[in-house]
């Protein structure tokens, strides 16, 4: 079986591979990128819904958008794409692949990592161990002299993964409902139920989907999330030009300081609601097995950080000047003559959103599998090219009623968003 993720491989293969990588990059933008994308709608919303308010001299505007950019350049572009994708643990990624591949290196585990099962595999090879200094052999030291540590290492990995597990319920109900309550803005008179019905309805779509695998569903989503990422760009330059070409100082981390000078305690209560501007980046690892790290890294770099970042500036430029329509931001931004065509790939846009943690979800549930940390349940490979495709029948249904149960249980974006800030505030 031929592996097209990225590992090492004959240089007969060099140039196949990077075509392979090309089209992985383009697969990863309907799996991988559609949660942290669709993250514009409803970030502002959020951070201005509590007793954080907006002020004559635009302070908490510029500041909010510096904010968001740092966080999304430090956290999603220098600490996932730069650094942690390349900690993976021979092509997968995820808190029980890095525990994984610490415990085969060293005697930190409490379970045998099952490394015969890969053996018949020609990318998993073992590499030749890195000369480790005197701090890491300390470290490794004590964990392997200590049982209780080693206990407590465990027990914060299966904490991590449960954590994430929550994150796969939460994501798709905020994503969906978020679309669907942008009806709100032409009918007001809409009632809750209704967009909690379609809300339900769209993501029993959703998971039904599932079945067809990583590679069929990267194909079929990939166009939409090119499309939304060209809309968000367009609106963006088009919000900037229009409304405030001056909200482009606000990158200055200046503006981070001068915010938390003016707003005290609100500014500090608001970081709940900037880290929602990272909503899926973890994705990004968790779904390592289901494409490349080169992959990836081309995906994000060159399509999806440009387009997030000129739509946040875009909205922050149109808040400026209509700090009445901090709720519903977003959608008021659109310009009048596209509304229509902009929230149905918006609606779109959020089923793709959803896919990340999915995708994930199934990776990491197959990784408690393999370490005997999770029951037994059906792992169907969806693809004869990367091993890393699965789909859970039983996990998929189990998730699709969670997430079912939650959006007919909060019906709000704005309940949700408090859970996702305290999610990621105990991170």
């Amino acid at each position: 079986m031929d592996y097209e993720s990225g590992f090492s491989t004959p240089k007969a293969k060099r140039t196949k591979l990077s075509m392979n990588n090309f089209l992985l990059a383009y697969q990863s933008l309907g799996v991988v990128y559609g949660d942290l994308s669709i993250s514009p709608i409803f970030v502002y919303s959020n951070i201005f819904s509590g007793k954080l308010k907006l002020s004559e001299d635009d302070t908490e505007v510029f500041g909010v958008l510096s904010l968001v950019f740092w966080t999304l350049t430090l956290i999603a572009l220098l600490k996932y794409i730069v650094i942690v994708l390349g900690a993976d643990d021979h092509g997968e990624g995820g808190v029980f692949a890095l525990y994984s591949r610490v415990c085969r290196n060293s005697k930190l585990g409490l379970i045998e990592t099952p490394i015969a099962a890969y053996e018949h595999f020609p990318v998993y090879e073992f590499q030749t161990p890195y000369e480790e200094n005197r701090t890491s052999l300390m470290i490794k030291g004590f964990f392997e002299k200590h049982q209780r540590s080693r206990i407590v290492l465990f027990l914060i990995v299966l904490l991590g993964t449960s954590m994430f597990i929550g994150d796969g319920v939460l994501t798709p109900t905020m994503s969906v409902l978020s679309a669907v309550s942008g009806l709100r803005v032409k009918v007001p008179g809409l009632h809750e139920n209704y967009t909690v019905a379609i809300s339900c309805f769209i993501l029993v779509g959703l998971f039904k989907l599932q079945h067809y695998g990583t590679h069929r569903v990267g194909f079929l989503f990939g166009p939409l999330l090119i499309s939304w990422l060209g809309c968000l760009s367009m609106m963006g330059i088009y919000n900037i030009f229009k409304w405030n070409p001056a909200i482009i100082q606000a990158l200055s981390p200046y503006y981070i300081y001068k915010f938390f000078k003016v707003v005290g305690i609100d500014g500090w209560s608001s970081l709940g609601g900037i880290v929602l501007c990272i909503t899926g980046a973890e994705a990004m690892f968790a779904d390592l097995g289901h494409f490349s790290k080169l992959s990836l890294r081309i995906a994000f770099s060159a399509l999806v950080f440009p387009s997030l970042l000129l739509a946040y500036m875009g909205e922050a430029a149109f808040l400026s000047k209509h700090k009445e329509d901090s709720q519903m931001s977003f959608y008021r931004s659109i310009p009048e003559s596209i509304y229509w065509p902009v929230y149905i790939i918006a609606t779109l846009a959020t089923i793709v959103a959803s896919q990340p943690m999915i995708s994930a979800i199934f990776s990491i549930i197959s990784q408690c599998r393999a370490l005997n940390c999770f029951p037994r349940v059906k792992i169907i490979h969806t693809s004869n090219h990367v091993h890393g495709q699965i789909y859970i029948p039983e996990i998929n249904w189990l998730l699709m009623l969670l997430c079912i149960f939650v959006t007919i249980g909060f019906k709000d974006t704005t309940a949700i968003g408090n859970a996702y800030e305290n999610y990621f505030m105990k991170q």
